[in-house]
């Protein structure tokens, strides 16, 4: 028989009715060591908690946490809850014994985090990872074994970003994501930035040193009172970064933008080296471009751009046909099936979650970019 996993929602937005639906397609994949069901959900307004009456599972509905936290049947939480709700849900669950799928970016600021890794070292029994989806589109994947396999050679530069253009209507009412005390000084690095920084830190790409270019663009939005009310968090920040490998450096450079016009939801890689390079964008997900020089009959050697389809299959095998397309929906699936699978002990050299230490490692680069844009120089991160 297979093992069945119960899992609780906590927030029953957009991120909670994704998971929900991700859970109801669990039998695409192939020879998972679990079964998850969704058994509770909770959100503070009752309303949001109806979408789910379609859920046969579906046992507890709540608008307290902590009803959850008691609950003996319930084994997993995913929490998606404002950014300054972290700390106190985090760390309540983790002290509960129960495991933690986190959104981003584990907590407000350093401090937050810091005191869920210290939960998480106290209470090893409670297994704990951060979400991030779009590294399992398949053609991400691809990139990331593109460069494991060091057909890169020397490094010369890298590139990863997360871009929309979801704020740049500035009649959008304000929301607590355009808020500080409830977003961050980071503003949108924590509200994007562990979409960006999953990959290269899990590549080892630590950066050493931080120059932030950091734009609050829209300053004044619209308030629920008909006023208007300060938006006073980052909408864009590119940061650039020096990493070093391997006896030299390169430019590491990441984007998290909200106001990227053109874009809906685009998350791009790029990697360049003296041997090859790899890019992809979910703007087309199942192309993934190859860097390299090639001989060209008649004699000459020249730079070459080719495009392989990626399909179907990312991290664990699915029963999609491996021709066909994949999509966010398919990430999310994607991110729960290791997520639960390392929670078992069977994720084996499978690309995972992004860690306790990798989240809480981007509140140090977000504080360096923070003073780098303040002070106009490059900064040192965890300096």
């Amino acid at each position: 028989m297979t093992k069945i996993v119960n899992v609780a929602i906590v927030g029953g937005g957009l991120m909670g009715r994704e998971i929900a639906a991700a859970l109801q397609r669990w039998p695409a994949l192939i020879d998972h060591p679990v079964r998850p069901q969704l058994a509770a959900v909770c959100d503070i307004n009752p309303a949001a908690l109806d979408w789910f009456d379609q859920i046969p599972t579906v046992t507890r509905k709540v608008t307290d946490y902590t009803d959850l936290l008691g609950d003996d049947a319930i084994d997993v939480l995913y929490i998606a809850v404002r950014h300054d709700l972290h700390r106190q849900l985090y760390v309540d669950t983790i002290q509960a014994g129960k495991s933690l799928l986190a959104e981003k970016p584990f907590g407000i600021d350093a401090s937050a985090a810091e005191a869920i890794m210290a939960a998480a070292a106290a209470n090893p029994q409670s297994f704990v990872r951060c979400a991030s989806e779009f590294p399992f589109f398949p053609g991400a994947q691809a990139a990331v074994n593109y460069v494991r396999s060091g057909a890169l050679g020397r490094i010369i530069e890298a590139r990863c970003a997360f871009l929309h253009a979801g704020d740049l209507d500035v009649n959008k009412p304000i929301n607590w994501k355009r808020q500080a005390r409830y977003c961050g000084e980071a503003g949108v690095m924590n509200d994007l930035g562990l979409h960006v920084w999953h990959v290269p830190l899990r590549l080892g790409w630590t950066p050493e040193r931080i120059f932030g270019v950091l734009q609050d663009i829209v300053t004044e939005r619209p308030a629920p009172n008909g006023g208007r009310e300060r938006c006073d968090t980052w909408d864009n920040a590119v940061l650039h970064g020096w990493v070093s490998t391997d006896g030299y450096s390169f430019p590491l450079t990441t984007e998290m933008k909200r106001i990227a016009p053109g874009e809906k939801n685009t998350w791009e890689f790029e990697a360049l080296g003296l041997d090859g390079g790899v890019r992809f964008s979910t703007k087309n997900p199942k192309r993934v471009e190859i860097f390299s020089v090639v001989d060209v009959p008649g004699g000459s050697r020249e730079q070459v751009w080719s495009s392989v389809d990626a399909g179907s299959q990312s991290v664990w095998s699915t029963v999609t046909g491996p021709n066909f397309e994949s999509g966010f929906s398919d990430a999310i699936l994607q991110m729960l099936a290791v997520f639960l699978a390392e929670r078992e002990g069977a994720l084996g050299g499978r690309f995972g979650c992004a860690t306790p230490d990798e989240a809480t490692l981007t509140h140090a680069i977000y504080r360096a970019a923070i003073q780098s844009h303040e002070t106009g120089e490059v900064v040192r991160v965890g300096g």
